[in-house]
């Protein structure tokens, strides 16, 4: 039915459940699984710091190798639980990208045929200023996408 599931993670404990639910449906269907989390573009603080003072201090580096470890830790915690369920997972990070534009170019390139993810469930005045990035992927998907909360 699905030869390969792409699983999206955050590290946040809904994530954590659409995890657990991508699993189980890869075991009992034999799927592969790729694993796959973002990294949103680093905020651009601007160049403020650096001027402000004399001081040249860019924090853009520091923010960026954070993210790295912070993805490197969600993912390795997508293997722990793959190996727990007895299923094979590939991972990847996409980097420098939106959520939504990063899963649906994984899921196009590596030919998934089903997306898994969780959806916060942001309303009002939140939903607004932070977009729904699960909206964005079911809009765009051209491939079935089972939301969990």
């Amino acid at each position: 039915m699905y030869a390969h599931i792409l699983i999206a993670i955050d590290g946040s404990e809904l994530a954590d459940r659409a995890l657990d639910q991508g699993l189980k449906l890869a075991k009992a269907l034999g799927s592969e699984v790729t694993v796959l989390t973002v990294s949103e573009p680093p905020a651009m603080i601007g160049g403020a710091y650096g001027a402000y003072g004399g001081v040249g201090f860019d924090p853009l580096p520091e923010l960026i190798e954070a993210q790295k470890k912070l993805a490197e830790a969600i993912l390795a915690k997508g293997v722990a639980a793959g190996a727990a369920h007895g299923v094979a997972v590939k991972t990847t990070v996409v980097e420098n990208s939106f959520p939504a534009e990063g899963i649906i170019a994984t899921a196009d390139a590596t030919k998934a045929e089903l997306i898994v993810m969780a959806s916060h469930g942001r309303r009002g005045f939140g939903r607004l200023l932070l977009g729904s990035q699960t909206s964005n992927v079911l809009a765009q998907s051209k491939i079935p996408v089972l939301v969990t909360r």
